[in-house]
C-alpha cells in the first residue's frame, strides 16, 4: 500500500470497525481497589459481547480467562503444536529461532468524575461524522479492537501466523493489579518464554518535542518504577485553642516541603540520549547539531531538559508527588497523627531502596516516619538493536511514513512489566496518532479516539502480525 492509499483505506477501516469499539465503550469496566466498587456485570458483559463483535477470532483462538476477568487468547502458529500429554509446546521457538509473541491491552478504564462536563456521554460510545467518543478509547479500548479486528480481517484472508500469537487483556491495570502478572506466571509454567512482548505504552506523538516538527513514534523500552510512601508524624494532639510548635501537621509539612525543594539529582539515561539523537535528523540545523551530539553534551542538554519542566524534566530524574494529605478530624482538634502520600516514580538506575535512603537524608527528621505502600523498581531495559525492535521500526516506517520511531522511558505504569520476567524483549508503543490535546483526554474529559488513527491502528497490527 503506498502512503498515498493509506490515509482513505485507514478511514475505511476505522469506519467500518468503529462500532464494535463503540460498543465495547458503553460497558462501564472501571477498576477499582476496593472490590465491592466493581460492577462484575460489566465485565461479564464486556466479554460475552466480543464473540458477537469477532466472531472469526472467537471460532479460531482458544481462550482463558485469567485471574477472574483477564483474557488470554492463543492463535496457534505454523510451528505451534501440542505435547502428547496435552500440555503447551507453544514456548519452544520455531525454525527461525523466534519464539512466541504476545500482544497486550487492557480494557478496565478509569472512573469519570462529572459526567457533564463531557461533549457526548462518555458511556454511550457515540460516532461521529470523524472521531468515536468515549471513556477508554485511548486507554486502552481501542487498542484491544484493534487488534482484534486486525486478526479479525487476516482470519477472513486464511492468514495464519508463523509462530504463536498470544493476545493478554488485562482488567485491572489501572489499579495497578495483578490480572497481567497472573498470566505472565501461566506462560512460565507452561515453559514459554515470548520472543516480543509489545503493550500500550508510546504513540505517534505530534508536538512532543521542541524543535521538531515530524510526529514521533515513541515506543517504550523501559518504564519508571512506581512506589508510594507513606510520611507519617505521631503527636499528643490536643485542644485547637492551645497549640505547641512542631504539632503532627507542621513537621508533616516541613518534611513535604523539604522534598518540594530537594529533587532528585538529573542525568539523561542512554535511552534519552539515544531518543535524542534519532530525532536530531528532523531538527532545524542549529539544534540538529546540538541534538546529534547528545552524548557528548549529555550534561548541558540535562540542564536544559530540567529548566524546560514537565516531561522533559520527569525524563532526567526520579520525582516525588505529595498527593494526599491527611490530619485532623475536627476543625478545632490538633491531630494526633497526620499523614501525606508521596507518588513516586522512579528513574532508571536507582532502586526503591536507593530511593527510600535518599527521602530519609532529604527530611532528616526521625520523627516523620516513612512506610512503602506499595512499590517496584524500574523495568529492565530491552534493547534497540535487536531485530524485536526493528520489525518494529519497520512496521511503524511502513504504516507512518511521516514519523521518526525512536526509545524512550516510559513516565508511566503498564502491564508489560509484568513480562519483563519471561521476556527480554518488552515493548510499550500504542499505534495510534495523538496530537497534545489527544493526549490530554487520557484520563480527563473528552477521551476521544479518530476514526482514521483507529483504522492506522487496525493497519498496524495487521502489518505486524503479518510481519512475524
Amino acid at each position: 500500500m503506498s502512503s498515498s492509499d493509506a490515509a482513505p483505506a485507514a478511514v475505511a477501516l476505522g469506519r467500518a470497525a468503529a462500532p464494535k469499539l463503540a460498543r465495547l465503550l458503553t460497558y462501564r469496566t472501571v477498576s477499582s481497589r476496593v472490590p465491592e466498587e466493581v460492577e462484575e456485570d460489566q465485565f461479564e458483559g464486556f466479554i460475552a459481547a466480543l464473540p458477537d463483535l469477532f466472531p472469526r477470532v472467537s471460532a479460531a483462538l482458544q481462550l482463558e480467562r485469567v485471574n477472574g476477568f483477564g483474557l488470554l487468547y492463543r492463535w496457534e502458529g505454523q510451528d505451534g503444536q501440542e505435547r502428547q500429554d496435552g500440555q503447551h509446546a507453544s514456548g519452544m521457538t520455531g525454525a527461525d529461532g523466534r519464539g512466541p509473541v504476545v500482544l497486550m491491552a487492557h480494557y478496565d478504564v478509569v472512573p469519570v468524575e462529572d459526567p457533564e462536563r463531557w461533549e457526548y456521554p462518555p458511556f454511550a460510545g457515540t460516532v461521529t461524522d470523524t472521531t468515536i467518543e468515549g471513556r477508554g478509547t485511548l486507554d486502552d479500548k481501542g487498542a484491544m479492537a484493534a487488534v482484534l479486528e486486525a486478526a479479525e480481517q487476516l482470519l477472513v484472508q486464511g492468514f495464519t501466523p508463523a509462530r504463536d500469537i498470544y493476545f493478554s487483556f488485562g482488567n485491572n491495570e489501572e489499579t495497578a493489579g495483578d490480572t497481567a502478572a497472573a498470566a505472565a506466571a501461566l506462560l512460565e509454567a507452561r515453559g514459554i518464554r515470548p520472543w516480543l512482548v509489545l503493550d500500550e505504552g508510546g504513540a505517534v506523538a505530534s508536538g512532543a518535542f521542541p524543535f521538531v516538527s515530524a510526529p514521533l513514534a515513541v515506543v517504550g523500552v523501559s518504564e519508571k518504577g512506581i512506589l508510594d510512601v507513606e510520611l507519617a508524624v505521631q503527636d499528643a494532639g490536643g485542644h485547637a485553642s492551645t497549640p505547641n510548635r512542631m504539632g503532627a501537621t507542621a513537621r508533616l509539612a516541613r518534611a513535604v516541603v523539604r522534598l518540594d525543594r530537594s529533587p532528585f539529582p538529573a542525568s539523561l539515561p542512554d535511552v534519552s540520549v539515544e531518543m535524542v539523537q534519532r530525532l536530531s535528523g528532523s531538527a532545524p540545523l542549529l539544534p540538529r547539531l546540538v541534538l546529534g551530539n547528545a552524548a557528548h553534551l549529555r550534561g548541558a542538554l540535562t540542564k536544559v531538559f530540567g529548566l524546560l519542566g514537565g516531561e522533559p524534566n520527569a525524563m532526567t530524574r526520579t520525582t516525588v508527588a505529595v498527593t494526599q494529605l491527611r490530619g485532623s478530624k475536627g476543625s478545632n482538634v490538633l491531630a494526633t497523627r497526620a499523614t501525606a502520600n508521596a507518588n513516586i516514580r522512579v528513574a532508571v538506575g536507582e532502586t526503591v531502596e536507593s530511593t527510600m535512603a535518599r527521602l530519609r537524608s532529604v527530611i532528616r527528621d526521625p520523627r516523620v516516619t516513612l512506610r512503602v505502600v506499595e512499590g517496584n523498581d524500574p523495568a529492565p531495559v530491552s534493547a534497540t538493536d535487536n531485530a524485536q525492535f526493528g520489525l518494529l521500526e519497520d512496521t511503524i516506517r511502513a504504516v507512518f511514513p511521516d514519523a521518526v520511531p525512536v526509545p524512550y522511558i516510559m513516565l508511566a505504569g503498564t502491564d508489560a512489566r509484568r513480562f519483563t520476567s519471561i521476556c527480554d524483549a518488552v515493548y510499550r508503543f500504542a499505534p495510534f496518532r495523538m496530537s497534545a490535546a489527544d493526549r490530554a483526554g487520557i484520563h480527563a474529559d473528552n477521551e476521544r479516539l479518530g476514526i482514521e488513527t483507529f483504522g492506522e491502528g487496525i493497519v498496524f497490527y495487521k502489518a505486524l502480525m503479518g510481519a512475524l
